[in-house]
């Protein structure tokens, strides 16, 4: 019972539901370790005992939680209104959209009701972060961090349709092996000039973990906060022109062709860690050129902007040059950011230090002139960025962040009816308890960098804002629990960085949600996923859902990266994919049979409705027939996942596979295999013929403007 207790105070499950009406208790081994990672020992009933008491002690003795919130036009929480009477409060703000004037406040003895938005006690703050102090009457006055936020992030001007599209597999002629910053902006500017798309969503950007081989995964990088270099057009740079030996950095051009040809027209891989070096090298000719006087104004701005986070993910980036990827095995000296040895090793390496600073300045003028180009093509939202879940164990936020990791833990999904092994993504989580007493600071400037240039952010695995499953170290993901998040305040800082930046915000919804949270995204603006062939009426006969029936507040797809393509769906593809690496669970006729059934039924849905014309056995045509599908429903907006428009069959990654298949790998291509550029995309007249369904009279053309406070880009 005391251990139970002990848990709930600090977050932690001590059992969970891995389906319906069934519920499963967690190991005590698990409770355990999770609390000792929360810095709490509970490794002895003594142990337990005195940390139980000592966390109800402080509950008690607290006037404030570590961080409040507060919603614009709402009624004010608990937490203030149940201050004792005569109390004063002093609210500064840290950072303000309008003041930076402190706010003296004192809470009533009796009328006017504090609990209605507006009374005369509370002065409302301005939107932003501030530093709420209170003094109670015979109490030593507290502090907490106050969130103010608006009750909605903005929406999506009209209804629209885009691209979705691996900015690595999208290669053009200029491309040096793999897509770039200069393709997307291409991608961008074709297709909202001709084909009247209203945004491109991308995979994250973060910046990976060197070192070779790289791992391929844009969802395990070293950093969520700053992005990849990798991905910089080269030839944009503005010192690209005044290297003193042009022949070097020709050479390199070519070798960087012979790369792209290599995809393309041999059938290789993308070799991301290839790419790399030629980049790599021709970046530090190109950095060794002196900057214009207005150039270097413009790069002290953004080290003046990014402050500290950036000079110690420049600084992660140049002692892993010297000690290698993961800073579990550099001296232990310098295991510390802030110990003496990490500051004379900053000074030793000041010239890297600034090397890689002014590698994360080029690579976000180029996210901004691409999101530049989307609006200038007329794109409602314009480019949509990724937040993965978590980071890499041994990377670069960790080492910065490293007491706001919870180290030995990582972060995966339990056992369910679709999986019985459960999922371990080796991705540490944040503790909640120090993101709480930092005011949510790293969460705060994650959110602040991708938002700089995105018209949109997708949350991968969004539950996550509200609780995530840890694991163990060493223990598999069926032992581990889930540990819950202050969701308010997470909710709360997310919508007012997107207010201040005019994003649209997407939350990854699919699999295993918990009651409740579809709600509380939905109340505060936070658009959903559907993907088509899971949407079905699952609480009735488990058929296709209508297309009326949908809901509204979606991005609305019929797949994703983590999914087959619609033509191997359609075909069958996928499933003797997965046969031919061994991942059926059942025999091959037993699962091809329940998929073709699957299938029909949704084909004889779409003809019903007339959208399958040309009737069934026409794969292209069926294509076509679900993206008309796809826009029949009120979803906000449409997304097109790009290797669809030439039915590419090949996913770009197979969820349950390492070294079995490349995934993350592959360059865009046709249904036969034939790897095609950006500039082939443009002149297919198969993608012509989808997106003229989408460009149809009545389709849910998108609206040309910016949305409501969008900055420029």
């Amino acid at each position: 019972m005391g251990l139970s207790r002990l848990a709930a105070l600090h977050g932690v499950a001590t059992s969970f539901s891995p389906s319906a009406g069934v519920t499963e208790p967690v190991p005590e081994t698990t409770v355990v370790a999770v609390l000792g990672a929360l810095g709490v020992d509970a490794t002895t009933p003594e142990a337990v005992r005195d940390a139980l008491a000592a966390a109800e002690s402080a509950a008690r003795a607290r006037l404030l939680p570590a961080t409040l919130v507060v919603w614009s036009g709402e009624p004010l929480p608990s937490a203030l209104t149940g201050l004792p009477p005569g109390t004063e409060l002093s609210v500064r703000p840290q950072e303000a959209d309008e003041t930076d004037e402190p706010v003296p406040l004192r809470v009533p003895a009796g009328e006017p009701d504090p609990a209605e938005p507006g009374s005369a006690w509370w002065a409302a703050p301005p939107l932003g972060v501030h530093r709420l102090t209170a003094h109670a009457p015979g109490r030593e006055p507290q502090d907490c961090t106050l969130v103010v936020a608006p009750d909605r992030v903005p929406q999506p001007p009209g209804r629209s349709h885009g691209f979705l599209v691996q900015l690595y597999s999208l290669l053009s002629v200029r491309s040096w092996g793999m897509g770039d910053l200069g393709d997307l902006a291409d991608l961008a500017s074709w297709s909202g000039r001709r084909l009247g798309a209203g945004f491109v969503q991308i995979n994250p950007l973060h910046a990976a973990v060197p070192g070779e081989p790289t791992d391929p995964s844009p969802y395990r990088p070293s950093s969520r906060r700053f992005p990849d270099p990798v991905h910089l057009r080269v030839e944009s740079v503005p010192e690209y022109g005044h290297v003193p030996d042009p022949v070097a950095l020709d050479t390199l051009r070519r070798k960087g062709a012979e790369l792209r040809e290599a995809v393309l027209d041999k059938g290789a891989l993308i070799d991301r860690d290839a790419v790399w070096a030629l980049k790599r090298q021709a970046l530090g000719l190109v950095l060794d050129v002196p900057l214009t006087p207005g150039r270097h104004a413009a790069y002290c701005d953004f080290l003046a902007a990014q402050g500290q986070a950036l000079e110690d993910h420049a600084l992660w980036c140049a002692l892993a040059e010297v000690h290698g990827p993961d800073w579990h095995d550099w001296p232990e000296e310098l295991r510390d950011p802030r110990s003496d040895a990490t500051a004379r090793a900053r000074a030793e390496l000041l010239d890297r230090v600034d090397h890689h600073c002014r590698l994360a300045w080029l690579t976000d003028t180029q996210l901004a002139d691409a999101q530049r180009a989307a609006l200038d093509a007329g794109m409602a939202v314009g480019i949509v960025h990724d937040l993965a879940v978590g980071v890499h164990p041994g990377g670069a936020d960790t080492w910065a962040q490293r007491d706001a990791f919870a180290h030995g833990m990582s972060v995966g999904a339990p056992p369910d009816a679709f999986n019985a092994r459960g999922q371990d993504w080796g991705l540490p989580p944040w503790r909640p308890d120090a993101l709480a007493a930092s005011g949510y600071a790293p969460y705060r400037g994650l959110l602040r960098g991708l938002l700089a240039h995105a018209g949109a952010l997708r949350i991968d695995h969004v539950m996550g804002l509200f609780r995530l499953w840890w694991v163990p170290e060493g223990r598999p993901p069926t032992e581990g629990t889930y540990v819950t998040h202050d969701a308010e305040a997470m909710l709360a800082v997310l919508v007012l960085e997107a207010h201040r930046a005019g994003a649209v915000v997407m939350g990854e919804d699919l699999g295993t949600v918990e009651p409740g949270v579809r709600e509380a995204l939905a109340r505060r603006g936070v658009l959903g996923t559907s993907v088509l062939w899971f949407e079905r009426d699952w609480a009735g006969d488990g058929r296709p859902l209508a297309p009326e029936r949908w809901r509204a507040d979606c991005l609305a797809t019929a797949t994703t990266h983590d999914l087959p393509s619609t033509a191997a769906r359609l075909t069958g593809d996928h499933v003797t994919l997965r046969h031919r690496l061994g991942l059926l669970t059942r025999p091959l006729d037993e699962e091809l049979r329940e998929d073709r059934a699957e299938t029909a039924e949704w084909l004889a849905l779409l003809t019903r409705l007339g959208m399958l014309p040309e009737g069934g056995g026409d794969e292209e045509a069926a294509v076509r027939a679900v993206h008309r599908f796809l826009l029949r429903t009120p979803a906000r907006m449409a997304g097109v996942w790009l290797p669809d428009t030439i039915g590419d069959r090949r996913p770009q990654n197979l969820p349950g596979t390492w070294d079995q298949y490349p995934n993350w790998r592959l360059p865009i291509a046709d249904a036969e295999g034939v790897p095609v550029t950006l500039e082939q995309l443009a002149a297919s007249p198969r993608l012509h013929r989808l997106m003229d369904v989408l460009r149809a009279p009545g389709a849910g053309s998108q609206t040309r403007t910016a949305p409501p406070g969008a900055r420029p880009a």
